[in-house]
């Protein structure tokens, strides 16, 4: 990994995971590590997963089950996700899963970037994809699919984007880390008003940035839903949050889940030391100052680090305190690395 130093990047929007796959040396050239931080959570919800409008009469919602005779009586079902190990992957896997479905055997997961979902689609490429938006709003409005569930219905708040940094730029740059982290938080309060979704859309939709129309962006940003299968709902409270309901702070219990499902589909060990990566990689400290900088109050501010014990759609629970009991209570998984 080159770093800014070497003609790359010391920093990015990325996928939760990604910074601990990093920091476990998984995802970079010859496995080398790279120290990796997690300075503030980008959003929670505003992902979602889309089908073909071929599978539209199994009738599969947050349920999947109806896929499952549906892919046994077709060869070739590919589903799409934009990073192994990532949150779309692990969305995915779950809905899937909860749903009796193998991801591993009983359909083939493709890597596509989330520009190419919907045209992908088009073409037949594939049957279903996880992402997040404008993509699956996009997909509805060009009627070639419909979406079976936003991923806040699977986890009600559920984590997804951070923004990382190189530890070792993190080390040199103290004060601009956290001054960044401050103007993030900034961006994130102005961008949750509702008041502002409409100029968010606007400024999203420009070439430069999603480069598509505004009102592909524009409903569900507001919690505004067309499933696309008859199915609409107004001011969903699962709607993308960016600082609403402590969004914006990494707590390392979501953080642990993230690990403990790659763990559960094989792209980490099961030994892996998930307390040490946490205490690497989670800065929640940088953000609690970064939050006092911006004039966050402590009101606003979790007490602690962990949100506490987390319900899934499917009755599943994971406890933090003991993740292995929420392994224990997965019927279908992988477990190798």
């Amino acid at each position: 990994m080159l770093g800014g130093s070497g003609g790359g990047i010391d920093g990015a929007h990325l996928l939760t995971p990604m910074a601990y796959l990093m920091q476990a040396g998984k995802i970079v050239q010859n496995s080398q590590i790279v120290p990796m931080s997690i300075l503030v959570r980008l959003n929670t919800n505003g992902q979602a997963i889309s089908l073909s409008n071929a599978l539209k009469p199994a009738g599969a919602k947050l349920d999947a089950t109806p896929l499952k005779a549906v892919f046994a009586g077709k060869q070739d079902n590919k589903v799409a996700m934009t990073f192994r190990g990532g949150t779309h992957d692990l969305w995915l896997r779950y809905w899937l899963a909860a749903g009796g479905i193998d991801p591993d055997h009983d359909v083939q997961t493709i890597v596509v970037p989330p520009p190419q979902m919907v045209a992908n689609m088009k073409v037949g490429t594939m049957d279903a994809f996880c992402v997040g938006e404008p993509w699956n709003d996009q997909l509805v409005h060009q009627s070639l699919g419909y979406t079976a569930c936003v991923t806040g219905e699977i986890w009600k708040d559920h984590p997804e984007k951070s923004l990382a940094m190189r530890s070792d730029w993190v080390a040199r740059n103290p004060k601009a880390c956290e001054a960044i982290t401050a103007a993030v938080i900034e961006a994130q309060i102005w961008a949750d008003s509702l008041a502002n979704k409409d100029e968010v859309a606007t400024l999203l939709g420009k070439r430069a940035w999603f480069n598509v129309p505004p009102a592909d962006i524009l409903p569900r940003s507001k919690g505004d839903i067309d499933y696309g299968d008859g199915r609409k709902v107004t001011a969903s409270p699962l709607r993308m949050k960016f600082w609403a309901d402590h969004a914006s702070y990494p707590f390392q219990s979501h953080d642990l889940w993230f690990l403990t499902e790659d763990i559960r589909w094989g792209v980490l060990a099961p030994d892996t030391d998930t307390k040490a990566l946490i205490a690497a990689v989670n800065r929640q400290d940088i953000w609690r100052s970064a939050a006092a900088l911006a004039g966050v109050t402590p009101a606003d501010t979790p007490a602690g680090t962990s949100r506490g014990v987390e319900t899934f759609f499917d009755g599943k629970r994971f406890d933090p305190a003991n993740p292995a009991a929420y392994l224990a209570a997965q019927t279908i998984k992988k477990l190798s690395a």
